[in-house]
């Protein structure tokens, strides 16, 4: 999402999925609160809540799971691979409960995760 919201290499990718017709985008909470933060820190609120709104328009959906069959499937991700950030855990979770593929640039966490078929990965570059 930081990539699309920025211009950077590999947004052509996630346009590619996002204007398909039979494509329905998804983002968990803690994944948008981290573009939030991450527009916040080298901007302002305003361009923090920007970032968002721009998401929004572009179709994404907030997915706010954490029942308990969410929270353990992410905490047992965690567990498993202790590497992977637990936000990139709320993401792989989500992924898999909506049957979908996950589109990131995060090679250094998720490359091993992709070699083990945890879910499906797209990475953008």
């Amino acid at each position: 999402m930081i990539a699309l919201l920025r211009r950077e290499i590999g947004e052509d990718v996630v346009w590619q999925h996002l204007s398909d017709p039979n494509v329905t985008g998804f983002a968990h909470a803690i994944n948008l609160c981290e573009v939030y933060y991450e527009f916040w820190r080298i901007g302002d609120e305003e361009a923090a809540t920007g970032a968002i709104d721009d998401l929004r328009a572009l179709g994404i959906i907030e997915r706010n799971d954490f029942d308990l069959n969410f929270w353990q499937e992410a905490g047992r991700l965690k567990a498993v691979h202790r590497r992977v950030s637990l936000a990139d855990c709320c993401a792989l979770a989500l992924t898999n409960r909506v049957s979908g593929i996950l589109l990131t640039s995060d090679h250094h966490e998720l490359d091993p995760i992709a070699a083990l078929g945890v879910c499906p990965i797209t990475f953008i570059r």
